[in-house]
This record gives C-alpha cells, sequence and structure tokens, in this order.
C-alpha cells in the first residue's frame, strides 16, 4: 500500500510535514521543511509535489522548503474554475500570506513553472528570484501551434537534443468530460508513456513515484483538473500581453528537447534572465538530474 501524503513527507530528510491551507476559496495540500530563506516548489502534469523529493532535503538544509500541490493537484482541492494561471498565482500568494511570508523565492517545472512566472508577473512586491524548469509562460507562440504534426517534429516525443515535440496531449486536454472516461482505471498507461518517451534515463522515475502520480490521477475529478491548467492557456495567453517584463532574476533550466525554445523566448520576458541547458535530460529535471537543480537552485537564490 502507497503511504499517505504525511507518511511520503515524513519519509524525507528535513523534518518534513504535510499540512493544509484554505485560501483564495481553494484549499492547498503543501509539505513544508527545513529553514532559512522561503523557497516554494510548484510542480506539473501529471505529477504531484513528490517530484520535488529527490532535492527536497538538500535544499531544505538552506532554505525553508514548502512544495505546493497546485489548485487541482494531489491533496488540493478541484473545483470547478480559477485554473488560468493568474488566478493560481493569487493563490500561492495568499498561501504566504497565509504563512506569514515577505518576499519569497518561487521554482516551478511544468504548470508549475508558468504559475511561478504569473505569481512573479503580478505579484512583484512578493518575490525575491524565480526559477523555470523546461517550461515558459504561454504567450502568442503557443497560439500558432498545429493540430497536425509538423515535419520536423517527434510525434512519438523524442527528448533528443533540439527535437521539436508533438504535443499532442495539449490538444487531448482541450476535450472535456472524454478524458475522465478513457482514463479510467487506466492512468497508469499515460503516466508510463510520457516518463518513458520524455525522460532521458526513465528510470529516474522509479515504481514507487509512478504509483504516486498514478494514484493521484486516478479520479475523474483529479483527471478533468489537470485537463483545466491545459483549458486555460487562451486565458493565460491574453493574460500574459498586459504583463510587463519581470523584473525579478529569472533562472530557466531546460533539458535538451526544450532548452533551444527557452533561449529563444524567456530572455525578451525580464529583464535579468539567464538560460542554462540541463545535459542528459529531458523533460523531468527535478528527477533526471536532481544534483544539477540542487546546485543550480543553491547557486542562483545564494
Amino acid at each position: 500500500m502507497l503511504a499517505s501524503d504525511a507518511g511520503l513527507a515524513a519519509s524525507l530528510d528535513g523534518g518534513f510535514s504535510s499540512r493544509h491551507a484554505d485560501v483564495n476559496g481553494v484549499r492547498l495540500h503543501y509539505v513544508t521543511g527545513g529553514e532559512g530563506e522561503p523557497l516554494l516548489l510548484l510542480g506539473g502534469w501529471p505529477q504531484t509535489w513528490w517530484q520535488w523529493h529527490k532535492v527536497m532535503p538538500a535544499l531544505a538544509r538552506r532554505y525553508r522548503v514548502i512544495a505546493v500541490d497546485l489548485r487541482g493537484m494531489g491533496g488540493s482541492s478541484k473545483p470547478e474554475g480559477g485554473y488560468d494561471k493568474k488566478t493560481m498565482a493569487l493563490d500561492i500568494r495568499e498561501l504566504t500570506r497565509h504563512l506569514g511570508l515577505g518576499r519569497v523565492s518561487v521554482a516551478g517545472h511544468d504548470i508549475g513553472a508558468m504559475v511561478a512566472f504569473a505569481f512573479a508577473a503580478n505579484h512583484p512586491d512578493a518575490v525575491e528570484k524565480i526559477v523555470l524548469l523546461d517550461v515558459p509562460h504561454p504567450d502568442e507562440n503557443w497560439s500558432a501551434m498545429r493540430l497536425l504534426p509538423e515535419p520536423d517534429q517527434h510525434v512519438d516525443s523524442d527528448i533528443g537534443f533540439g527535437a521539436r515535440v508533438y504535443l499532442w496531449w495539449f490538444a487531448f486536454n482541450q476535450v472535456r468530460g472524454l478524458p475522465e472516461r478513457l482514463l479510467d482505471g487506466r492512468t497508469r498507461l499515460l503516466v508510463d508513456w510520457l516518463f518513458e518517451r520524455q525522460a532521458h534515463d526513465p528510470g529516474s522515475i522509479d515504481e514507487r513515484s509512478r504509483e504516486i502520480y498514478t494514484r493521484a490521477y486516478s479520479t475523474a475529478d483529479a483527471v478533468r483538473a489537470g485537463n483545466r491548467w491545459y483549458q486555460a492557456f487562451n486565458r493565460d495567453i491574453v493574460d500574459a500581453r498586459a504583463y510587463p517584463k519581470v523584473t525579478a532574476p529569472i533562472l530557466a533550466l531546460g533539458g535538451q528537447a526544450n532548452y533551444p525554445f527557452l533561449k529563444e523566448v524567456l530572455p525578451s520576458k525580464g529583464t535579468r534572465v539567464e538560460v542554462t541547458e540541463v545535459t542528459d535530460c529531458g523533460h523531468y529535471i527535478p528527477e533526471e538530474q536532481p544534483e544539477v537543480v540542487i546546485d543550480a537552485v543553491r547557486s542562483f537564490l545564494g
């Protein structure tokens, strides 16, 4: 039997504990431990706060680490709406107020990276620095994505350097009602498909972690909520038009497939942007290359 979030938190070195907070009309689950300046960790699809488990103990030796299940994720509630990244960033801002924190640093991966960027754009007074792992915030470039794969796109999601991955799940997750029914009792198929094709070393996401993520997305509500992050992309693109350049320092870490895209689009989004390639790595950077993440975050945050 898989451990509960409380059990998983307690299994990590650093005195971690599992907690909940009611903020901005949503109940957020988070795992916290360590001491020092606050560092929030925001994860992505189809994962939970657990995706940070390899880096949390080391980071907790220097920072107060707070790994959050976003609205719709894992142990957090799954309301019908509020999945645009501006609203989700407000969730995080209200969580920091709830915890009595001032300015914080935020590291986000995948959907969490989008929320981290929206947090910095909408709440500049609350942010010290942000780290974006492998994904930028949706912008006008995303509106040009085509339904059919282009000749140089990899339909089977090859993660080789410079590969243009065909993001079929961006469209799949737009459909309402059907994904929940198709994935009922079959979520593990999707979890394995993504990890086997988007990780440079699929074995870096072990059996225990795959079962944790499968459990987290095993209900119709969980599938629906995760899909809503994608269904809000058009709203996110509109919101981003009004965002000024982010003034907080930005560090972006990109795996082999996404690094070229990050290098192209991110420098124009902030006043102090550093983009670094993580070699021998696919999309799931905190689990594939945890030591690189630990070292990069420590060096960047100080």
